[in-house]
C-alpha cells in the first residue's frame, strides 16, 4: 500500500530532526488512515522523547482503542487527565472505551441477574422496614430503635 504524501513529508520531516515533535503529526495520520501498529510505533518512539505531549498521548490512546487494547488506552487517557484534568477528549474517550467494554463483555445468564438484588428495591424494602418501626413505636409507646 503506497503511504499517502502528507505521511512521507512528515517521515522526511522526522529524518532530518529525530527529536522533532512532528511524530505526532506522523502518528496521527497513520492513524487517521487506519494504520494503528504504525501510529502506535510511531508514537511510542516519540514519547520516549516527549513524555508529556499530551496530544501525542490522545493519538497514541485512539489507536490502542481502535485495536480493542482498552487497558492500555485507558492508560493513556488518564495520564492526560492527570496532566489536564478538564481534557474532554480524554474524559469523552474513557467513557468510550468503558461503553465498548459493556457491550464487548459476555451476558449474564438470566439466572445469576435473576438472583442479583436490584438495588432500588433493596433500598425502598430498606425504608418500608424504617416505617413499620416508626409505626410500631408509635402503637407500642416505645422508641424506635433507629436514630
Amino acid at each position: 500500500m503506497a503511504d499517502n504524501p502528507r505521511i512521507e513529508e512528515l517521515r522526511r520531516r522526522i529524518q532530518k530532526d529525530p527529536a522533532s515533535i512532528a511524530f505526532a503529526q506522523l502518528a496521527e495520520e497513520h492513524r487517521r488512515a487506519g494504520q494503528f501498529d504504525d501510529a502506535v510505533r510511531v508514537c511510542r518512539a516519540g514519547l520516549a522523547q516527549h513524555p508529556a505531549y499530551l496530544s501525542a498521548r490522545i493519538t497514541l490512546g485512539r489507536a490502542l482503542l481502535e485495536m480493542a487494547r482498552y487497558d492500555e488506552a485507558a492508560t493513556e487517557f488518564e495520564y492526560v487527565l492527570k496532566a489536564a484534568p478538564d481534557n474532554l477528549t480524554a474524559v469523552r474517550e474513557l467513557a468510550d472505551i468503558e461503553q465498548r467494554r459493556r457491550v464487548s463483555a459476555p451476558s449474564r445468564p438470566a439466572a445469576v441477574e435473576a438472583v442479583q438484588p436490584d438495588p432500588v428495591l433493596a433500598e425502598l424494602e430498606a425504608w418500608l422496614l424504617v416505617l413499620a418501626e416508626e409505626r410500631d413505636s408509635r402503637a407500642t409507646g416505645q422508641p424506635s430503635n433507629r436514630p
